[in-house]
């Protein structure tokens, strides 16, 4: 059991009159019970109760509160809107949770931005101001069991403990074997985000249509100019990505529907038609390019065109597996029958320029700080491929950064020899030569060696895909769905070897609230005797909690205590 309380004894109130004093674990379980009857009631039809509970939920103190948390401890936190407000203090918190009001409620437009993309062009963000942001987290709360309720199967993309990797997996399930499909369509929807028919979700998107209305027709602030929004859900909202998952929802089931209408149950089964989406990206095998192009195709068109959408001409196209095909930075293709997924060409080659751009525009930093740069972008890369056959693009990969990495050594000191370059920047590991390090004083003051992340030696382990039926808010898959979360989180941080110690201690729990570790709460690494009264770095002294948490804590004065492994 984990017990929080204050250092002169006193027990924490259950009724919150500032952000510190908030319950998190009550508010955890309040908005979860919430959206599992949400859910209930969307899967018996009965939507009549699910408005009802919708409303309910979004009225609710723990739900405003659950919202305003959530955008002030992402990555966009520090991103201000059009009124640029930030809500970086626990008091504009606590006030900001007073302000998610329905009534009188008007979005201001959003601040449009541009971030780069792989292939050179641009990709166009909205940011909306903090309160909108809180908004949309508080509606999305009662949108989300009805989007995972009523999703395809076979839908990867931003859905909770659902992942590229899952994609990639499905992937390899349909057409593995012998005798499965041989033909894919590899299709690409032109410009989803910027298209997607108001009208459409407006009729068809199960929330309060008068918000969704509202958040649609806010507009876009430019270069100081205010441009209308007609069309579209711009990317930068919490909300667009779940809008967008709800707009092409049904393209699986409904399209499996039409062919089994058509040619039958049994014919249908042997056409070896699977849909795979992550997001707006999808693709659907086939056993005849002519059933794909005559008859999969044209009713894709014809699906996306009720929604305001269409695919791209130039992206869109049909493939043999033993040619091979992209999709989200794999390729897949048959080699004399047997299917290998491999980083792609592009992805392998935008990532050497990324980490080429890095070590380029950092000639005169330290080593140590360049190895620091480095090591995140090359973890991050090799464990994205680890569940592929990636071995050889690792080595090559590993071969062009020594080079990069020499010339970047060699180029500080004209007048050395390579000998001395070497003796000074590449050191010797265990039973590896040549290793990107440097010295370093360790936590405990001994020295050891900060290397370079070694790619090569990323263990290759193929991934587990989460079952299509999969429902987050369904009971029924409560147990299912903390094994898939815990063994995933213990998964991407493997290399985190004190950190997973840590998680798994606690049950992959913040110590002080109780509620879920996960990669949207972050977490901070908590001292429980503080370093500077003589607490020490070993782990009978630390435990894992949420970043607001860790405030709560230290604010308060309050003493966690080290949990029990359960």
């Amino acid at each position: 059991m984990r017990v929080s309380v204050r250092k002169d004894g006193s027990a924490l109130s259950h009724a919150p009159d500032n952000w510190y004093a908030v319950d998190w674990r009550r508010v955890e379980r309040n908005v979860r019970g919430m959206q599992i009857r949400i859910a209930k009631a969307t899967r018996e039809g009965n939507w009549r109760r699910g408005r009802a509970l919708q409303r309910m939920l979004t009225r609710t103190l723990s739900a405003k509160l659950y919202a305003v948390r959530r955008v002030t401890q992402n990555q966009g936190a520090r991103t201000a809107g059009v009124d640029r407000e930030l809500w970086d203090s626990p008091e504009s918190r606590w006030l900001a949770v007073g302000r998610l009001k329905r009534r009188g409620y008007k979005p201001l437009p959003l601040r449009r931005v541009f971030i780069p993309k792989a292939n050179g062009k641009e990709r166009p963000l909205g940011i909306p101001t903090m309160r909108d942001r809180a908004m949309q987290a508080l509606y999305l709360l009662a949108l989300e069991p009805v989007s995972e309720s009523t999703s395809d199967p076979n839908s990867y993309g931003f859905r909770l403990n659902r992942s590229t990797a899952d994609a990639m997996s499905q992937i390899f399930v349909a057409m593995s074997q012998k005798g499965s499909a041989r033909w894919v369509l590899e299709a690409d929807i032109k410009g989803c985000f910027d298209h997607i028919s108001h009208n459409w979700m407006e009729t068809h998107v199960l929330m309060d249509k008068e918000i969704l209305r509202k958040w649609l027709k806010a507009g876009l602030i430019y270069k100081g100019q205010l441009q209308a929004t007609e069309a579209g859900t711009p990317q930068g909202g919490i909300i667009s990505r779940t809008l967008a998952n709800v707009t092409l929802n049904g393209l699986e089931r409904e399209l499996l529907a039409h062919l089994s209408a058509k040619f039958g149950i049994a014919k249908a089964n042997k056409l070896k038609v699977n849909v795979v989406r992550y997001a707006d990206d999808f693709v659907i095998t086939g056993d005849s390019q002519e059933l794909l192009e005559q008859e999969v195709r044209p009713w894709v068109e014809a699906f996306l065109a009720v929604r305001g959408l269409q695919l791209s001409e130039e992206k869109t196209r049909i493939t043999h597996i033993d040619s091979g095909f992209d999709f989200l930075g794999w390729n897949f293709r048959k080699y004399s029958g047997t299917l290998l997924i491999k980083p792609s060409k592009k992805n392998v080659q935008t990532f050497y320029r990324k980490v080429a751009d890095t070590i380029s525009g950092h000639k005169t930093v330290k080593q140590e700080n360049l190895i620091r740069l480095l090591n995140p972008m090359l973890r991050g890369w090799a464990q994205y491929h680890s569940p592929v056959v990636a071995k050889e693009a690792y080595s090559r990969m590993e071969s062009l950064i020594f080079r990069r990495l020499w010339r970047w050594s060699t180029r500080r000191h004209l007048n050395k020899n390579a000998d001395w370059v070497k003796k000074k920047y590449f050191h010797s590991e265990g039973n590896r030569n040549w290793v990107f390090a440097v010295p370093v004083a360790r936590d405990d003051g001994s020295k050891g060696l900060l290397s370079l992340y070694q790619l090569s030696g990323t263990e290759i382990k193929r991934h587990r895909k989460v079952k299509g039926a999969f429902n987050p808010f369904d009971p029924e898959w409560e147990q299912y769905g903390e094994q898939l979360r815990q063994a995933r989180m213990e998964h991407s941080m493997r290399y985190r070897k004190q950190w997973v110690s840590l998680y798994m201690s606690q049950d992959g729990l913040c110590s002080h609230c109780g509620c879920a570790l996960t990669k949207e709460t972050g977490w901070h690494d908590h001292h429980l005797e503080y370093r500077m009264h003589g607490g020490t770095d070993a782990l009978s002294n630390r435990v894992l909690l949420h970043p607001h948490c860790h405030q709560q804590v230290h604010a308060g004065k309050i003493a966690v205590t080290k949990p029990a492994r359960s």
